[in-house]
């Protein structure tokens, strides 16, 4: 087939639906390179032609492979027309990226492939940083223009029902693959359009996957297993990027299939493998500022959804009471997230959280429902050479007159730094045994004694 010449109002109907970028394509190297910028110049110049040539409500129907073929026709023509001569492989390069505008996101196609990237960070139209490694490093990406970008971002957020603009100046959104988005544009960003995105892995980490890249030793793992299996209530705490919603989506694994899950999230991210699970997202507020639906709204209608565990990707305000509330009276085994430099100061945001949601209740009763209804806290972080891992396993035991008190289980220990910057250290049992092992054994979940003597290092790192 060829393409179907367009009106001129079929084409804006279809560049409105399709959110596309008209006048800007990316630029992978230096602009201060004439060469380059006479690609640049070039590739907008073909990618506005196109447009004029081709009628976008035929994407939809069509691969991605049979896109390029009749794009691929369309700009060798066009190429005839310009006075610039170009190799077979810049052709290659400007077909692929005259796709990646018309059905992606740009610039950013090239990143979100890049399976080692796993933050891609804008910082207005001709800066942006990745993340791999867990160390930063700027990359010669570059939006061609403001106009470009915000395009990109409208295209991003529009995909899940959200806006973002002077009225409503950030949002939180996600990617289709579950990647997590946030971008924040003018008047509240001075020097240009931001935006972030967490990347998902295409490939889900398993417990195992974490054990081989050493973020725990074996039998830690054993004791998460034995942990969710039992039906513990578990608080996750870690800083910005620690790795929280990898551990939770791999300790979700441990879950039994028969159970019925519901999961809350502002950015649906969790991917549990289970087939009984109810998923909800939240929802902002509309241009006049009405429908919000909140975190603590889908958790008291959770509760009604007969759900046997809750997980809700993050706790950030009132929705912790409501979800302790619900720990407390028959979900055991629900799971949580938690931004916390340590244990102890998890259980103190909890309890902040406590206090915005407008219930009265005095110090030592908010206390009290966070010791009765949490059992496990698992403290993760990223460490001087980037990498995650699980630094503290503790278990909550209950009350001493008004303060929870906790006992540490398992830590991880630096020994050191390499020559090369790698952080040196070994996991170890404080030598307590947990309470939480009744439970298991209840469960008919057997975990060795041996592990929680304190006399052998778990894991050396």
């Amino acid at each position: 087939m060829r393409w179907e010449i367009a009106s001129k109002s079929m084409l804006k109907h279809g560049e409105q639906n399709a959110l596309l970028s008209l006048d800007a394509l990316l630029g992978t190297a230096n602009a201060a390179d004439p060469k380059i910028e006479r690609f640049l110049a070039l590739k907008s110049t073909i990618h506005r032609k196109l447009l004029d040539r081709i009628n976008l409500a035929m994407l939809d129907k069509l691969s991605r492979a049979q896109v390029a073929e009749e794009v691929g026709e369309v700009v060798l023509g066009l190429l005839a027309q310009e006075d610039e001569a170009l190799n077979a492989k810049e052709r290659e390069q400007l077909v692929e990226e005259v796709l990646d505008e018309l059905l992606g996101l740009g610039p950013l196609e090239p990143l979100l492939a890049d399976e080692s990237i796993t933050d891609i960070l804008v910082n207005g139209h001709n800066t942006v940083f990745v993340e791999r490694r867990g160390l930063l490093e700027r990359v010669p990406t570059r939006f061609q223009d403001e106009r470009h970008l915000l395009r990109i971002i409208q295209k991003i957020v529009s995909a899940v029902g959200r806006r973002v603009d002077e009225s409503s100046p950030f949002v939180d959104a996600r990617l289709a693959d579950g990647s997590r988005v946030n971008a924040i544009v003018s008047p509240l960003a001075i020097d240009g359009s931001l935006l972030s995105i967490r990347k998902f892995a295409r490939k889900r980490i398993g417990i195992e996957r974490l054990v081989e890249l050493g973020s725990m030793p074996a039998e830690v793992a054993e004791v998460l297993a034995a942990v969710v299996g039992s039906r513990r209530n578990v608080l996750i705490s870690g800083g910005t990027g620690s790795g929280k919603t990898t551990l939770l989506n791999a300790m979700s694994a441990f879950i039994d299939g028969r159970e019925r899950i519901v999961t809350i999230e502002d950015s649906a991210e969790l991917q549990l493998q289970q087939e009984h699970v109810a998923r909800l997202e939240t929802r902002p507020p509309n241009l006049e500022g009405r429908g919000e639906i909140s975190q603590r709204d889908l958790v008291k209608n959770a509760l009604r959804m007969r759900p046997d565990r809750i997980i809700i990707g993050e706790v950030r305000s009132g929705e912790a009471f409501d979800m302790l509330q619900a720990m407390n009276t028959g979900h055991d085994g629900s799971m949580t997230t938690v931004h916390a430099n340590t244990p102890r100061d998890a259980l103190g945001r909890v309890e902040q959280m406590i206090g915005m949601s407008g219930v009265e209740i005095s110090s030592t009763s908010a206390r009290a429902q966070i010791a009765s209804a949490i059992h496990v806290v698992i403290q993760i972080g990223r460490q001087a050479d980037g990498r995650r891992r699980l630094l503290s396993l503790s278990e909550v035991v209950g009350m001493e007159g008004p303060l929870i008190t906790m006992q540490e289980i398992f830590r991880f220990k630096v020994t050191g730094r390499t020559e090369a910057g790698e952080v040196t250290g070994y996991f170890e049992a404080t030598g307590v045994r947990p309470k939480f092992l009744r439970a298991a054994t209840e469960a008919g979940i057997e975990v060795s004694p041996d592990i929680f003597r304190p006399d052998v290092k778990l894991g050396q790192a």
